[in-house]
């Protein structure tokens, strides 16, 4: 769930109702039927687990920067197998697959079109769509969310989407833009263009501003999407989980099986504090210097760098061990010495899962779900990774598993992940 600059917005051509408000409840996300949550305060009912769509047309990060036919017809196995399993719920954004973001095509035109096609065979089936609004540094105030929403409404070719969260913080947003962002969900609410609203990337207080001036309105906020695995809890530490479970926020976990990972850079100055790569080198970055953040550096520009924060997907599946390390670029980042670091933990998920008769990846996004209140959304990229990702559902580790990995985790060097929470 990187982010990334959007492309042109178009207008919508339909006409959409309003609809009554739900008024908030402040109570955690609950079980309801068999693999299904209520997410949040919100009356929508969502799958346990969700898949992130983020590498659907995307060529800046992910798919070797290119997109074919053959990797289209992968994504669209991918929520075909979802829906198959019993998972409906998919994570979308405007900027995913974007042009101004290095993508082919825009995953929510993707997803619209898979959920067209398969309507076509099962008009029965029902998805559960989410969202994000890009705080871009020219769309100001209320009405800047709803303009947007009725673009990726027409991208889905959907007239309502089940979840729309503000996808960041947009750093120096005076306090009037932030509380117009917040009144332009709370509108998409009252005009049944949204079943709910979430933030993405939300510290503490920001997510308790947030919740409260969508409490006045009798509005819940329902989700906080962040960055959250087993070797990633920030959201345990800086207060975001709690808060969570305090508000009755659902949280949404995005990289749950470990997207990111910190190597650490040598021989470089100080003047740079992280550096987390969005795209492939001499594309895009974002970038700490010491008079705040700036987007769209080219890779090259950077010259005085502390940290370098490497994305790479899967560090806890198991794929690679010392001996085995990946070939080409990828053996730079999955080194022996990391994946050293990594194989006391791998092993004892490994053991689990075998316990189970489960893969790892369905042992740490087991893990995820066990911590309540938490939905895991791993990108799924074909057919094989849905059907593994379903895999984690209707099962459950005992508590003395979930402890024994959280105590192992703890004793590796602690990641960054996507450092937008502390903009």
């Amino acid at each position: 769930m990187a982010l990334q600059i959007s492309s042109g917005f178009f207008a919508a051509a339909a006409t959409f109702s309003p609809r009554r408000v739900q008024r908030i409840g402040a109570v955690a996300s609950t079980e309801t039927e068999e693999g299904m949550a209520k997410l949040g305060g919100s009356e929508l009912k969502v799958t346990k687990l969700g898949i992130g769509a983020w590498s659907w047309g995307d060529t800046s990060y992910w798919n070797n920067f290119e997109w074919d036919d053959r990797k289209m017809k992968a994504a669209k196995a991918a929520f075909d197998t979802s829906i198959d399993c019993g998972i409906t719920l998919f994570d979308t954004a405007e900027v995913y697959g974007s042009r101004l973001s290095f993508g082919a095509i825009n995953s929510e035109t993707l997803l619209g079109r898979f959920i067209k096609e398969r309507k076509e065979r099962d008009p029965g089936v029902e998805v559960a769509v989410a969202t994000k609004f890009a705080a871009l540094p020219w769309r100001l105030g209320r009405q800047s969310v709803i303009t947007a929403l009725k673009d990726s409404l027409c991208r889905l070719g959907l007239s309502s989407v089940d979840l729309y969260q503000l996808h960041w913080f947009r750093r120096g947003l005076v306090d009037n833009h932030f509380a117009g962002y917040l009144d332009g969900l709370g509108d998409a609410v009252e005009q049944g263009l949204v079943k709910a609203v979430g933030v993405s990337n939300y510290s503490e207080k920001r997510l308790r501003d947030a919740y409260e001036q969508l409490k006045k309105r009798g509005i819940p906020l329902a989700s906080n999407q962040v960055n959250y695995s087993l070797i990633y809890r920030l959201p345990e530490e800086n207060g975001v989980k709690a808060t969570c479970d305090e508000l009755g926020i659902t949280l949404i976990a995005y990289s749950p099986i470990a997207q990111a990972y910190c190597i650490e850079s040598q021989g470089f100055g100080a003047l740079v504090e992280n550096l987390p790569v969005t795209g492939p080198p001499k594309q895009v970055c974002w970038v700490r210097v010491q008079s705040g953040w700036a987007d769209c550096i080219p890779l090259q520009s950077i010259c005085s760098v502390v940290q370098l924060v490497v994305f790479y997907a899967g560090a806890l599946t198991g794929k690679y061990t010392p001996q085995n390390p990946p070939t080409g670029p990828r053996g730079n980042i999955y080194t022996p010495k990391l994946l050293t670091m990594l194989q006391p933990l791998i092993n004892r998920i490994k053991e689990i899962g075998e316990q189970y008769g489960k893969t790892p990846t369905q042992v740490v996004l087991n893990w995820l779900i066990a911590q309540e209140n938490v939905i895991p959304i791993p990108g799924a990229k074909n057919a094989e990774q849905a059907k593994e990702f379903a895999g984690a559902l209707s099962w459950r580790l005992t508590g003395e598993e979930i402890a024994e990995l959280r105590s192992l985790a703890s004793e590796i060097k602690p990641v960054v992940g996507f450092p937008v929470e502390k903009l």
